[in-house]
């Protein structure tokens, strides 16, 4: 007899939760975010159970799709059959903020060179840009610890993380969480724009041009008026985009 497919055997809420995980991994990869095979992004899977979904150690990010991800417990077990295993740095970064936060049901790390450049620099993310504004005053800060692999800095991260959706790990990368895939990625997105534009500014050797704080925090409300709805309208004309060239990651 023919085995299930992962489709039939998980709920439909999951099943949607893991097509638009594998799509935002493609998605990542298209923009040029990945490490090789290395950084991840999880989703919480819906239901009663404390079960997330990460990427297959090994995969590239273009190479995820719905049904090779892995489900995993908050201890790092295993919770449904697979022919892969999962990275355990990403276990400890990513475990960490799902069992802290009840509404960071999607959490996404990078490495990207812009990121990596300001996360090395003491005066972190400056308001510089229009994309820099959302994140006055709302952008968390954690120290470099060495390579996520010891479970007890998992306490210190969710601090400094407190109730912010974006973090900048120093000397390290990018993270940021949302209430969707959808949302975790915008902010990205965002986060990894503003890292971009203030490299930019700063190699060209020129004063740089601050914006008062008043009009920072003015700038960083007007966008949080948006809302999770901000997110959805891009995330789905970016999932229409991935149909029409690839929708692999849907198998």
């Amino acid at each position: 007899m023919k085995p299930r497919s992962v489709r039939e055997q998980v709920s439909a809420e999951e099943w949607a939760a893991r097509v638009d995980l594998a799509a935002c991994y493609r998605l990542v990869a298209r923009m040029g975010w990945t490490d090789l095979i290395y950084t991840h992004i999880s989703m919480r899977v819906p239901g009663p159970e404390h079960h997330f979904l990460i990427n297959p150690y090994g995969l590239m990010f273009d190479e995820v799709t719905a049904s090779s991800l892995v489900k995993v417990d908050l201890d790092g077990k295993i919770v449904m059959e697979t022919p892969y295993s999962f990275n355990p740095a990403g276990f400890t970064i990513h475990s960490a903020v799902h069992a802290a936060r009840e509404d960071a049901l999607c959490v996404l790390h990078t490495h990207t060179a812009a990121g990596m450049a300001v996360a090395a620099q003491k005066g972190g993310l400056l308001p510089i840009s229009q994309h820099a504004m959302r994140f006055y005053n709302r952008v968390s800060y954690h120290d470099y610890e060495g390579i996520a692999l010891d479970l007890d800095e998992r306490e210190r991260l969710v601090a400094d993380l407190g109730d912010t959706y974006a973090m900048i790990l120093r000397n390290h990368g990018l993270l940021t969480c949302g209430r969707s895939v959808a949302e975790a990625f915008t902010i990205m997105f965002y986060l990894q724009k503003a890292c971009e534009a203030q490299i930019a500014a700063m190699s060209s050797g020129a004063e740089l041009a601050m914006v008062p704080p008043e009009v920072a925090e003015h700038a960083a409300r007007q966008f949080e008026r948006g809302g999770e709805k901000s997110a959805n309208r891009p995330w789905e004309a970016l999932l229409r985009t991935l149909d029409r060239e690839d929708a692999g990651y849907r198998d």
